[in-house]
């Protein structure tokens, strides 16, 4: 870990929502967090949609802007929090003409374009179970998610209809309807949704909803083995308001931009319902990556808050000169990141090329929102993801059975990280698969199934999944630390470590690597690198083999995979690649 780096002074200019970190933890409650929403109308329960655009609607933040969706081509569309209500409440109004209610799964896929985030909201409002999609996916991995979850209704385009979903219908007996965004009436349940939309009433009750309510289904694929659709309730916009509020430092008048696909759990918990909930405007921009619409986008919209993924910045850096001479981003006061551990080297390089330090923070698909945070008003420590939120408890355990853990109370010593259960977006179940979602959990902790080590001050740092660590010679190596410390070699702009089988000491360890434009990849650079990573990391850890690649396979939400690295250095079956990202 590099050093610590001080909370930067531009987060003094608007105090943090959350001060002082130690009263924040001991004196917190959830049921105060409930209070700061409003529940729906007369006690009838809690409703995501509720309160994410129909309170902000019937107040003050009613002209308010809401959503600014920026196409392709830089058109421009504007919504505000009225807009959202009346546009939510025509779909609402669609699903009860259609027959669904609640519990009836949606599944939505698409890009970023309007009608995903109108039919979220819409799904909701209706107490129906909305489930985001990869656009990319092909044919079988859509056959499978789409039958697992039965759905009932999808809401997707007419490329992407002709393309994946057509073919599939006589596989899908419980898909009903397909509402087309750009298309017209085709006959077989697959209708315009304009003309819907153009037909339904914009009056809609929300009907009375439990806190329980099951509301969003995700699916995260595993390792191994099919996908798994984590469910989570109405009562997850207490932990998506909470951790708008306290992590991502979100205030009145905030210009807030989230870069993660819809079809990551990121892009709804944080690119739909926190940045509503508090009320502030969320810009969505339906491109791609792109370097320099990127900081145009920054420097135009006049974002204050702007949450992206380690692989982004990666991309970024690799790129020359220094962003904040080039653009004026003045008014961004905040940069959190999330999707896989982020390097030191990130952290560092975001201080210096664009002026703030990057805040990284830990979270899965099964936590439906930020569990382990480094907050505005705390110290960075560069490789670090923070401390835990208020109200939620972490620790690292060891495994004493198979079905017993004790807790590791030493500082710096790994083991499997830990949550106690009990917060309000923790996923109620894997769909259809009791008996894999009772095996997550262990005397009284969710066991994540990542490796992390706590340091005498409460930060976790990451070291790995479970399932990644290298035994070699005896020892236990953990992909990210290697990593990160190839990282910060200048040639160096992604790393991707794995375990290749030796019959002498277990597994040898071998980096994948690849470079910054103007390297070239040659056995000079090769021997250099190894060098560089015994200086760093010593003999037995430092990888032994290094091999170039163009680009690391990683996913959609920015995780490289590992396991594919290590089965096509083996030769093995690659498996569901359904959630790999397109190579450029």
């Amino acid at each position: 870990m590099s050093g610590v780096i001080a909370k930067h002074p531009a987060c003094g200019a608007l105090p943090p929502n959350l001060g002082n970190y130690a009263e924040a933890y001991s004196g917190f409650s959830w049921k105060a967090i409930q209070d700061e929403l409003s529940g729906l109308p007369d006690g009838a329960g809690l409703n995501i949609a509720w309160e994410a655009i129909d309170r902000h609607a019937a107040g003050p933040l009613k002209d308010h802007l809401a959503i600014r969706w920026i196409g392709k081509d830089d058109g421009k569309i504007d919504f505000t929090y009225g807009d959202l209500q009346e546009k939510t409440n025509r779909f609402a109004n669609v699903l009860r003409a259609l027959g669904l209610g609640k519990g009836d799964a949606v599944f939505a896929l698409a890009g970023r374009i309007p009608e995903l985030y109108i039919a979220a909201m819409g799904t909701l409002k209706n107490r129906s179970v909305f489930c985001p999609l990869f656009s990319a996916f092909g044919p079988e991995p859509l056959r499978q998610r789409l039958g697992k979850g039965e759905a009932k209704v999808l809401v997707t385009t007419n490329r992407l209809f002709k393309k994946n979903i057509a073919e599939l219908r006589s596989s899908l007996p419980a898909l009903k309807h397909v509402l087309l965004v750009d298309g017209d009436d085709a006959g077989d349940g697959v209708h315009s949704l304009a003309k819907l939309m153009a037909a339904a009433p914009c009056e809609f009750t929300i009907p009375p909803t439990s806190p329980e309510d099951l509301a969003l289904l995700h699916f995260t694929s595993g390792t191994t083995g099919t996908p798994k659709g984590a469910m989570h309730v109405h009562n997850a916009v207490l932990m998506h308001y909470m951790t708008g509020k306290y992590v991502l430092d979100l205030h009145p008048g905030d210009i807030f931009w989230c870069t993660a696909d819809p079809g990551w759990v990121t892009g709804t918990s944080y690119g739909i319902i926190a940045p509503l909930a508090l009320g502030v405007t969320n810009i969505v921009d339906e491109a791609d990556f792109d370097a320099e619409r990127w900081y145009r986008t920054l420097e135009r919209e006049k974002v204050t808050v702007w949450y992206t993924a380690p692989t982004a910045i990666r991309m970024l850096m690799r790129l020359p000169g220094e962003p904040s001479r080039q653009y004026d981003l003045q008014q961004l006061r905040l940069i959190a990141s999330v999707g896989e551990p982020l390097n030191p080297a990130a952290v560092l390089w975001g201080q210096r090329a664009l002026g703030l330090p990057i805040h990284d923070n830990w979270w899965q698909t099964e936590t439906g929102g930020i569990m382990i945070a480094n907050f505005a008003s705390m110290d960075i420590k560069p490789g670090s993801m923070g401390r835990p939120l208020p109200g939620v408890e972490a620790a690292i355990v060891r495994r004493v059975s198979e079905s017993e853990v004790e807790v590791v109370e030493q500082p710096g010593v790994a083991g499997e990280l830990a949550l106690r259960p009990g917060w309000p977006s923790m996923f109620r179940g894997y769909l259809h698969d009791e008996e894999r979602y009772r095996k997550s959990f262990q005397n009284g902790w969710y066991i994540t199934g990542d490796l992390a080590s706590r340091d005498a001050d409460g930060y976790f740092t990451f070291v790995g999944r479970a399932d990644d660590i290298i035994k070699t010679a005896g020892h236990m190596v953990g992909p990210f630390e290697v990593e990160s410390a190839l990282l910060e070699h200048p040639a160096v702009a992604e790393a991707g470590v794995i375990g290749k089988p030796d019959p002498v000491i277990g597994e040898v360890v071998k980096a994948f690597i690849a470079l910054k434009p103007g390297n070239e990849p040659t056995e000079e650079l090769r021997l250099e690198l190894i060098g560089f990573a015994r200086k760093k990391l010593g003999s037995v850890v430092a990888p032994k083999e290094i091999e170039f690649l163009a680009g690391l396979p990683r996913t959609r939400s920015g995780k490289i995979m590992r396991r594919l690295l290590k089965v096509r250095e083996l030769g093995l079956p690659e498996g569901d690649l359904s959630t790999l990202e397109p190579a450029p």
